[in-house]
């Protein structure tokens, strides 16, 4: 019985397991079946990866060329080679899942690595979905392509949903001491999902359908949306009255029951903030649903890099800076603290306004070398200026966007000539830093 071959093989630490995307959340995974005694490949389209994790480079900042040095060690190889899947045990799919020009669920990379497998699948074998996505989306998206092939999902082929919970940069938390939600299209499938991910997560929950599965990972980032939404808007409300709202989240949490504190930035960023609330959207919509808080929330944070770059133009008017002439540089392109991704950064959604108006722009930031945006059809490249007493004295303006601990505060406050803080990161308070 397929069931107890795959359970064995599991147990034995000697099935093949095959990540499909070594991206944020794929080479972290990688690394913990490696990690956890099992024979891992990592299946990419990205030839430049594939080269680099191959001599021991790797090219996401916060995991460091001697972990993938060590990763290699570990019975690990990458590949560009899809038809290696068939020799694969279990197979996890951690593919990218953006939205389109119309703000609707992107499903193509899901699509191209299903076709890319469908012909390598067998018995024996087990797929997991990691990728954020609608309810509905395994059963939808893959389930179709194994029963094709005659496969007895539940017997012999084993379909599991199961969302990543990668913070990138984050100290505390990771996939490991993490909870990992695991569901499956049968009850065999959610046990074989939870043995094969018991080996890596202190703690599996598994929860009834791969529906509540994939409906959990976007109740979590819409959780944050909405409160990032509804934040983002009381500071806006806060300024108007003169209102301190750090001093008031910070009084409020305070409370010890019944307030979570969340703060307010220049826009939300990353792969899962921005994004996720849409795929909720269009679905409640092909439910002839509406959501009007998780609609109104999403608008807010869309909003708010226009709202910086507002408060930009009334800082350099209030000043009398010379707006054809003003230079401002930008401090982080990354979407938080700590880290190199700058997916859907407010950075880059504020950069083509201060191009618009005319402005001199320059940025730096630690971790991301440079930038390249489209502007007008054309593609505009930045390189990161690196920060001392000379530089940042020559600016008009210096606008703090991602909240770098590596950042030298202290200097930049000593040199700078009038300072926007978006991240409320600079303490000292008089006339040269403006909260925004």
């Amino acid at each position: 019985m397929g069931y107890e071959i795959l359970k064995k093989k599991i147990n034995a630490k000697s099935a093949n397991i095959g990540i499909i995307g070594l991206g944020y959340v794929g080479l972290p995974l990688a690394m913990c079946f490696a990690k956890s005694g099992f024979k891992v490949k990592g299946f990419e389209t990205d030839k430049t990866k594939v080269k680099q994790l191959s001599v021991g480079k790797s090219y996401i900042n916060h995991i460091s060329d001697e972990s993938i040095k060590l990763l290699l060690k570990k019975k690990f190889r990458a590949t560009t080679t899809f038809s290696e899947i068939a020799q694969m045990d279990a197979i996890i799919v951690c593919v990218p899942t953006p939205i389109n020009i119309k703000k609707e669920p992107d499903l193509r990379y899901i699509n191209d690595s299903i076709n890319s497998i469908k012909n390598f699948l067998r018995q024996d074998q087990l797929i997991s979905l990691e990728s954020t996505t609608y309810p509905g989306t395994t059963e939808e998206k893959i389930l179709p392509y194994i029963k094709k092939l005659n496969l007895n999902v539940g017997k012999n082929f084993f379909l599991i949903y199961s969302p990543e919970r990668e913070d990138p940069g984050n100290k505390k938390f990771n996939t490991k001491n993490t909870p990992k939600i695991v569901s499956g299209f049968s009850e065999n499938c959610k046990k074989m999902g939870e043995l094969l991910y018991k080996n890596i997560a202190d703690e599996v929950v598994v929860v009834s359908s791969l529906k509540v599965a994939e409906f959990t990972k976007l109740m979590e980032n819409i959780h944050r949306s909405v409160n990032i939404g509804l934040v983002n808007e009381m500071k806006i409300i806060a300024s108007k009255m003169g209102i301190d709202i750090h001093e008031s989240i910070q009084a409020a949490s305070t409370k010890p029951f019944g307030f979570t504190a969340y703060y307010p930035g220049p826009g939300v960023g990353g792969h899962c903030i921005p994004v996720d609330p849409y795929y909720l959207l269009w679905k409640a919509k092909k439910c002839n649903l509406k959501s009007n808080i998780i609609k109104s929330a999403v608008a807010v944070n869309d909003n708010m890099p226009i709202h910086i770059f507002k408060k930009i133009k009334e800082i350099l008017q209030q000043k009398k800076i010379n707006f054809s002439n003003a230079e401002i540089l930008l401090l982080g392109a990354a979407y938080k603290k700590n880290i190199d991704d700058i997916r859907e950064s407010p950075t880059l959604k504020i950069l083509p306004h201060l191009i618009k108006a005319g402005l001199k722009v320059k940025y730096s930031d630690p971790y991301v070398a440079k930038l390249s945006i489209k502007y007008n059809k054309k593609k505009i490249i930045y390189k990161s200026i690196k920060l001392n007493k000379k530089e940042i004295s020559r600016f008009d303006l210096v606008i703090i966007l991602t909240a770098h601990d590596l950042f030298d505060y202290k200097l930049i406050y000593n040199n700078a000539r009038l300072i926007a803080d978006t991240r409320n990161v600079i303490n000292f308070k008089d006339s040269k830093v403006i909260k925004i």
